[in-house]
């Protein structure tokens, strides 16, 4: 097993996100490898969790990595972070610039799942994405 490839997954998936016009559209410069510090956007992407699971086998390593995008708005509703989670979603759907390390074998959507915190305050919706990575 190799845990490896993760960060060149990470910083693939951090730039095409970044990097997408429509989205820039639609939260500007609000997309963060971590949840914000300070004074919180009112909508905004984060990166999150990651769980990795070797697939290795006799021809060399690989690694399935599944891992969260969240949309996180203080609206009071979910409309626009359905928007920003369907452009997500995209930029995801489309294929993702080369890794530093390994190759993208198939990346894939999950679920999302969305919900409000215990407060009322906020909207999340979190994305889960399965990426194969091959290192070859």
């Amino acid at each position: 097993m190799t845990y490896a490839m993760s960060q060149s997954l990470q910083k693939a998936v951090y730039d095409a996100l970044v990097g997408d016009a429509a989205l820039q559209v639609l939260v500007g410069s609000a997309i963060f490898d971590a949840p914000p510090a300070g004074s919180i956007p009112a909508l905004y992407v984060s990166l999150g969790p990651e769980k990795a699971l070797d697939c290795s086998d006799q021809s060399g390593a690989a690694t399935r990595h599944d891992f969260m995008i969240s949309v996180v708005t203080d609206s009071a509703s979910f409309h626009d972070a359905k928007a920003v989670a369907g452009a997500v979603s995209d930029v995801m759907g489309a294929p993702l610039g080369a890794l530093d390390r390994g190759r993208i074998v198939t990346l894939n959507f999950l679920r999302a799942r969305a919900q409000r915190d215990e407060a009322g305050q906020q909207r999340r919706i979190d994305l889960t994405f399965r990426a194969l990575l091959d290192d070859d």
